[in-house]
């Protein structure tokens, strides 16, 4: 067998649904009940770098994430997107047209992945849709797979978590449900690039790090089978939104977006207290937060900040540039750092001095007259929209000379 190593470094984003994808038609392949839509978030502040190694050396498929391995032979969605890609490999060939691997020989290699995420893993940030996003991507240049083929690279990451296939493009990406029963129209599209709206950014305020007790596909599963506002929502409430917020978001109406944002949020968890018996992904300082976001819109008059909540507590915060400071200033009023946790509570040091200069309107306060809540948000990320995975070179490989990773056990939280 071929015993050298190929390898191939990708970076892969996490995205954010404005409206949710929740509910399965068929739970093998990952085929939704409803479209949905996400912001692609910028892989300069959250990220999955993966590397990838095949060899004829390797005798069976290992990944190890953050540092620990996981098992692969038991993974069933692992299996699904490794054995997808290695069907569409294609010949490697050097820069003079000579065929270094035939596209038959990768299926006698073994492929070695190591993945690190630099944001809490299964803590309602998507990161299983960044990894399984950067999984498929990885996979497909190692594999060389074909460029006529790359459209169904989606498809595949959907087999390994459903909002991964949003996540290879960067932007503004709809999840068209599809209605094949084989799944192959149930893919991504990209509905405006990373670049369309500049101005939109985005404050992440990170609740909880810990796993979440209702893991996504099982709540998922409970509430297909249990809640009859799901099975609404879906057929006739969702349709229509997608339309709405793709228009809204073609024409930058920022306010348009936002509150179909939080309304589709709400439903969402809505849908998830009707499940029997309830699930509960937010959380009193999720409501808290849901609570100061209507306030400030109130005190400014107009809608200057939306939410939105995936399966967590965490609370992903929609604001443009102009207004970022103000929001941030709201989030440090209300939810101030722990005293022992203020240094990097905030990745951007400069937007914190220009809020802490800001003076928040004295409605506000009227409105909203909780008192501050030290220590309850963790930390907050500011980002905004960025670009889909994208091929790195040789020096950001996670990998040793034999495919293993070069890191120990990685600290998940790099800012």
């Amino acid at each position: 067998p071929d015993i050298a190593m190929h390898t191939a470094t990708i970076c892969s984003p996490t995205n954010i649904a404005l409206i949710k994808y929740w509910g399965k038609r068929d739970a093998i392949l990952n085929l939704p009940i409803n479209s949905s839509v996400s912001l692609t978030l910028h892989t300069d502040d959250l990220k999955t770098i993966t590397t990838v190694s095949a060899s004829g050396a390797f005798e069976c498929d290992q990944l190890w994430l953050n540092g620990k391995e996981e098992d692969v032979a038991s993974n069933a969605r692992l299996q699904n997107v490794f054995r997808e890609v290695r069907a569409r490999a294609g010949d490697l060939v050097d820069g003079s047209g000579k065929v270094l691997v035939e596209a038959s020989e990768w299926l006698a290699m073994g492929v070695r992945v190591v993945s690190e995420n630099n944001f809490p893993t299964a803590a309602g940030l998507a990161s299983s849709a960044a990894g399984y996003a950067a999984l498929t991507f990885a996979l497909s240049k190692l594999l060389c797979v074909p460029k006529e083929l790359e459209g169904e690279l989606s498809a595949i990451a959907r087999q390994g978590s459903g909002s991964a296939c949003r996540s290879l493009a960067g932007g503004f990406v709809a999840w068209d449900m599809g209605s094949t029963a084989d799944g192959s129209d149930s893919r991504a599209r990209q509905v405006a690039p990373a670049d369309h709206w500049e101005a939109l950014e985005v404050l992440i305020l990170v609740v909880s790090d810990t796993k979440k007790k209702v893991s996504s596909t099982s709540g998922m599963g409970t509430s297909v089978a249990t809640s009859p506002l799901l099975a609404h929502r879906a057929a006739t409430v969702v349709p229509a939104r997608m339309k709405a917020m793709e228009a809204a978001y073609l024409a930058k109406d920022f306010a348009a977006v936002a509150k179909l944002a939080m309304q589709d949020s709400n439903q969402f968890h809505a849908t998830c207290l009707d499940t029997y018996p309830p699930i509960f992904y937010m959380n009193d300082v999720s409501r808290a937060i849901v609570y100061l976001v209507h306030a400030f819109n109130d005190a400014y008059g107009e809608v200057r900040l939306g939410y939105t909540f995936d399966a967590g507590p965490n609370a992903v915060l929609m604001v443009q540039k102009q207004h970022a400071a103000e929001a941030l200033a709201a989030v440090l009023k209300y939810f101030p750092p722990a005293e022992h946790a203020a240094e990097g509570y905030v990745n951007r040091p400069e937007l914190q001095t220009a809020a802490e200069a800001v003076t928040l309107p004295a409605a506000l306060f009227a409105t909203f007259a909780a008192p501050p809540q030290p220590g309850a948000v963790r930390y907050v990320y500011h980002t905004k929209v960025g670009p889909g995975a994208a091929l790195l070179g040789e020096a950001s490989s996670l990998a040793g000379a034999d495919g293993k990773p070069l890191h120990p056990s990685t600290q998940q939280r790099v800012h």
